[in-house]
Formats: structure tokens, C-alpha cells, sequence
């Protein structure tokens, strides 16, 4: 038998999903029901290797297996019905996406025989979803369910991870053909140019000022530890890209910061003043680059991404490497092991961490009228493990999450670069699956925890439990902030009327506590870290304090 066949079986389309579902390896599938997927689903009773998460929305199925996909690297799984299932699974493929994540999108489509009538639910699936997919395709023949089925899951998996979505007409679902099944595989990752190394070792030997920016591709490819001995072997300091925390331990003396929304001056000073950067597995995004206005034009860029078109696509770049970061990293740390570097690199690097230390290492703020969220992230540090997991989504309270939480551990942040409201929760559901193990904390604001509170009863139903902290200070934050700055004092639409969130967890019935100041809420954390169910805690924020170290009044006094 060939290596890449395993065998042949006359089985139905849905029985043939489901068989190269279990083929790949699939643990969880997240989803919505659907009539026009039933035999799928029916096809997944007989295989109880995979777990079926039934979720309460098709945003919140996407959002599970996007961050399952990130805490796993391995490609999540979702399922919806044809054209309304699908449209509310597009956030969460369109964050999977941007974020280079991993995902295999099944949707139920309706007959072959009735298209183009506008029939029911229906629309163009690989028309409407390819540019926000690696690939898009509805497969109309049965026997063609493992080639396409099994080809989806390389494409999501294989360079650039991302999304693809498959398309599956209902009454090919029914239709029995033989099907010849394949043997997972995935090609080897791009090997980098050893001359072009060469020449980036040369140069950041030769630099003042260098500055190593670490990105997702460092992390899907598991190459911290190996960054931490490139950066210790030649004494350079290491940033993180927009919300890639955990790419590098923050814990470390060549740490010096995060780029991301409203960095801090200092360390945007840090990326000016650099002459050479090593950017390794990242993308040049609006966000990192602050509007596309960080990097000088002095600074020299050595460029290694899995992806040939990241390369020079936003800045001129001075060397391009294509590989994997990991193998990139690996053979940049053997070209180093015997060069001697400057004592004044050294210092360069501990100056730039002394400063990081100052603006960043939370401090103990405690307030009696509201939660000072300093000192929240303060006490999360104290009392959190190092390996406990945090999500979360949009919104200005997560500013304090990217100044001061220190990521000590790999796979410890997730979180959109996509800036998907409604993101937190179902995301923290999905990572704690891929790791049950370990603590996973969903940070939402009060507008973002709206748009898919209702995955509490996900949470109950298959006993996952997380630790929900709903930052409420009664608006759309982000929005009002941008409000006040360019129409000061006129504010429409950005002010919310909520519930009790305290209570509508109740209502579900988690445990659930409303912290209205820090000493609340550091005995709240206290008890939901060793609660062996989902705990929610509600956060009274002061809503003056819109953004670190911003307030409403400052802004209007500004304007």
C-alpha cells in the first residue's frame, strides 16, 4: 500500500468528513447544529474519539476552535449551516486569518440542483469567504470528500497557517461513492539560506544598537527557548510584536517590552533608535508599527518569515529570509556560539531593560471607590500560576494587560490581533480543552463579554471551567476614547445600560463575585483560582480612567 493511501471504503459524503476528521487527528469540534450538515453530525456519532462541542452561536463556535487552535497548534475545527450559520462564523475566520491560525471551516450548503434561484439560505461560500481564507472551495462530488477534506487541513497548517473553508452541499452529504483515505501529512517547513544568515550575523555583529522583534511565527513554531539563546549568545534586547506576549519571557534580562496599541514612548524610542532589527515571524501590521510611522529609515531590517510575501511588503528590508523561525534561529545561534560581542552591547541592553522596569512592572494600587487596574494586574501576577492562560479581546481595558502582566511562559497569551470583540470567552473555552491543566483567565470589557456571554452555558454543559473578569465601566471604552478626542464632550452611542453580570452568572449557575475595589477583588481571584468550575468576577471600573494613565477629563482638556 502507498505510503500517502491508507485504504478505500464506499461510505456516504458525511460518514467521508467525518472519517478524515478522525484521520488528521481531531480531538474537538466546535459548531452550531444545522439541517443542511445533519449527516455529518450524524456521520460524528459513531466516531467518539472526536468531542462535539455544540455551541450557542456560530461566533462563539469560530472564536472555540480559534483559540483551541492557538493553546493546541493544532488546526481547530467548526462547523455551520449554509449562508446565516456561516456569515456569524466570519468573524472568528477572519480573526483566525489575520492571526495565522490554523482552522477548518465545514459548512452545510444547500442542493447542487437548486442554485443560482436564490434558494434557501443560500450564497456563493468560496466566492464570499476567499480573501478572508487561504482557501475556499465547496466540494460537489463524494468521492472527492478525502482529497479536499484532507488538502484543507494542510493548507490551514502548512507556511503562513490561516482558515479554509470547505463547503458541503447536503445532498452530496447523502450520496454514497468509494472514497481512497490519506495518511496525514504536511510538507517540511522552508529551510533558510545559510549565505543570507551569514550576511544577517554579520550584521547584527556589526550593529550598535540592534533590537530583536519577536512574532507569531515564533511561537507556532516553538522557537522561544532557542530565541532566548540567540538573544543571551549575542546580547541583543527582544520586543514582542502586537499582542505576541509570550514569544520571549518577559521575566528576562534582554526582555524590554511589547509594541502594540499606545505603546509606551520609551519603548517606541527603543525601535527608533535601533540600527539594526532582527524581525523574526512577524507581519509589519498597522498596530506594531503605529500606523505604519516606527520604523526610521536609518534602521536596517533583517526580515525571517515562513511567508515569502511578508518579506519587504511594508518596509524596504535589507535582508529577506524565508524559513521557519525555529530553524532560522537555531542556525543563526551555531553561527554565534564563538563570536565575542562589545562589553557596551551589553549595557545598551541593560539600560534599555531598566527603563522597560520602570514604565512597566505593575505597582500595588489599591482603590476603595473603584478597582485601580494596576493594582488588578498586580494581584493577578502574585496569585496567578506562570502557566496560567489569558484571553482576551478588544478593548482599552486590555492596555493594562499589555503593559504590565509578565508572559513567563510560552503558549500563556491569546489574544486577536484582529481586535475581535467577543473574543475572550469562547477562546478561553477552546484553549482550556487543548489544555485542561492548566488555568484559563477570560479578560472581556462589559461591551465584548455582551456579544457572547451566552457561551457560559457552553461552559456549563461540557464542564469547562475558566475564569470569567468582566471589566465594567458602562461604555463602549475604546470608541469613547477615540470620541473625546476628536468630538470632546459629545458623546452618542458610546454609553452602555448593563445588567448584573454578577447575577446573569448566577442565573447560569457559576459562582460569581462583584469586586467594587481591589481588596474585593483580590479575595474574589483567591477563591476562583482553586474553584474546579467557571467563576466569573465583575470589575467596577472608574469610567474617567479610559486608558492607562488617560482620562475622559484629560482628553477634553486637551482637545
Amino acid at each position: 500500500m502507498s505510503k500517502t493511501m491508507i485504504k478505500k471504503e464506499r461510505l456516504s459524503g458525511g460518514q467521508g468528513v467525518a472519517q478524515v476528521l478522525s484521520i488528521e487527528g481531531v480531538e474537538k469540534v466546535f459548531c452550531v447544529p444545522g439541517e443542511s450538515y445533519l449527516p455529518v453530525l450524524d456521520a460524528l456519532y459513531d466516531h467518539p474519539e472526536i468531542q462535539l462541542i455544540s455551541c450557542r452561536h456560530e461566533g462563539g463556535a469560530a472564536f472555540m476552535a480559534e483559540g483551541y487552535a492557538k493553546a493546541s497548534g493544532k488546526a481547530g475545527v467548526c462547523m455551520a449551516t449554509r449562508g446565516v450559520g456561516s456569515t456569524n462564523l466570519a468573524i472568528g475566520i477572519h480573526t483566525a486569518y489575520q492571526d495565522s491560525t490554523p482552522m477548518v471551516c465545514l459548512i452545510g450548503q444547500l442542493e447542487r440542483g437548486v442554485r443560482e434561484r436564490e434558494g434557501f439560505q443560500e450564497m456563493r461560500l468560496d466566492q464570499f469567504y476567499s480573501h478572508i481564507t487561504k482557501w475556499a472551495v465547496e466540494v460537489n462530488d463524494p468521492e472527492r470528500v478525502p482529497e479536499m477534506i484532507h488538502r484543507a487541513f494542510r493548507v490551514a497548517q502548512s507556511g503562513r497557517p490561516g482558515p479554509v473553508l470547505v463547503g458541503l452541499p447536503i445532498d452530496m452529504l447523502h450520496e454514497t461513492a468509494e472514497m481512497t483515505f490519506q495518511q496525514p501529512m504536511l510538507p517540511a517547513p522552508p529551510q533558510p539560506n545559510g549565505e543570507l544568515l551569514k550576511e544577517a550575523s554579520r550584521l547584527l555583529e556589526s550593529a550598535e544598537k540592534p533590537l530583536i522583534i519577536a512574532g507569531g511565527g515564533v511561537i507556532r513554531s516553538d522557537a522561544q527557548d532557542e530565541l532566548v539563546i540567540l538573544s543571551e549568545l549575542t546580547s541583543i534586547p527582544v520586543m514582542t510584536s502586537f499582542r505576541r506576549h509570550d514569544a520571549f519571557p518577559n521575566n528576562h534580562p534582554n526582555y524590554v517590552g511589547h509594541i502594540g496599541l499606545n505603546a509606551a514612548p520609551e519603548l517606541q524610542k527603543m525601535v527608533k533608535e535601533a540600527d539594526v532589527i532582527l524581525a523574526v515571524g512577524l507581519k509589519f501590521s498597522q498596530i506594531f508599527t503605529q500606523d505604519y510611522t516606527l520604523i526610521e529609515d536609518h534602521t536596517k531590517i533583517i526580515h525571517i518569515d515562513i511567508n515569502d510575501l511578508a518579506i519587504g511588503k511594508v518596509y524596504p528590508t535589507e535582508i529577506g529570509i524565508v524559513s521557519d523561525a525555529r530553524l532560522a534561529i537555531q542556525e543563526l545561534v551555531k553561527l554565534n556560539q564563538n563570536t565575542t560581542f562589545p562589553p557596551k552591547r551589553k549595557a545598551y541592553g541593560t539600560a534599555l531593560r531598566q527603563l522597560y522596569e520602570k514604565i512597566s512592572l505593575p505597582k500595588k494600587k489599591y482603590r476603595q471607590d473603584f478597582v485601580d487596574l494596576e493594582g488588578m494586574i498586580y494581584d493577578l501576577q502574585e496569585l496567578l500560576p506562570d502557566t496560567a492562560m489569558m484571553i482576551n479581546c478588544a478593548g482599552n481595558y486590555t492596555g493594562w494587560i499589555h503593559r504590565y502582566y509578565q508572559f513567563k511562559k510560552p503558549k500563556t497569551y491569546i489574544g486577536p490581533t484582529s481586535g475581535a470583540m467577543g473574543y475572550s470567552l469562547p477562546a478561553a473555552l477552546g484553549a482550556k480543552l487543548a489544555h485542561p491543566d492548566k488555568l484559563a483567565v477570560s479578560f472581556a470589557g462589559d461591551g465584548g463579554f455582551m456579544m457572547t456571554l451566552q457561551e457560559l452555558a457552553t461552559s456549563i454543559q461540557y464542564h469547562i471551567p475558566v475564569i470569567c473578569i468582566v471589566i465594567n465601566n458602562k461604555m463602549y471604552g475604546t470608541i469613547r476614547m477615540h470620541q473625546e478626542k476628536t468630538f470632546p464632550e459629545r458623546v452618542i452611542g458610546t454609553d452602555l445600560v448593563n445588567p448584573s453580570f454578577t447575577a446573569l452568572a448566577q442565573s447560569f449557575g457559576i459562582e460569581a463575585y462583584l469586586a467594587e475595589n481591589n481588596a474585593q477583588f483580590k479575595e474574589a481571584l483567591q477563591k476562583a483560582v482553586t474553584a474546579d468550575s467557571t467563576v466569573l468576577i465583575e470589575v467596577k471600573a472608574d469610567p474617567n480612567v479610559i486608558a492607562v494613565n488617560k482620562t475622559i477629563d484629560d482628553l477634553r482638556q486637551h482637545s
